[in-house]
């Protein structure tokens, strides 16, 4: 595989933003349910708040091999030594905090790095590939 194989920045550009929307249709919809019952602990908002903002992405990475963002755009995280699996938790986990932490600095790695990686993604071990399609 070449370097057209994997996608670029403006594809993953593009999957963040779709991910941020549904990040915040999560967040509405959670506040609209708990608006709408009564006496919520507050445990089960922080846990609500958790799994939004903290575990959507590497929850769906490890277990779907990439977020909602990734599925509408046709790609995929996988392991790096072998394409077909998904990241294992711990180091989808991983790979969200320094993506996190380092924003917009990680992606401008990925034109220059092999298989389109960005540092989140050396760090973690994992590459973005587009999903092929089982004819």
């Amino acid at each position: 595989m070449n370097n057209q194989d994997y996608p670029g920045v403006s594809v993953r550009v593009k999957a963040l933003i779709m991910d941020t929307i549904v990040l915040l249709i999560f967040m509405t919809l959670a506040t609209f349910i708990f608006s709408k019952l009564s006496d919520v602990p507050d445990k089960a908002r922080f846990f609500v708040f958790v799994f939004i903002f903290l575990l959507y992405d590497p929850l769906f990475t490890s277990f779907l091999g990439g977020t909602l963002g990734h599925f509408v755009m046709g790609i995929r995280i996988r392991n790096h030594k072998d394409e077909q699996k998904n990241l294992i938790l711990p180091l989808a986990i991983v790979r969200f905090i320094f993506k996190t932490a380092l924003g917009w600095i990680s992606l401008l790695t990925v034109m220059g790095s092999d298989k389109g990686k960005a540092i989140h993604d050396m760090i973690a071990q994992s590459v973005v590939v587009y999903n092929k399609k089982e004819i």
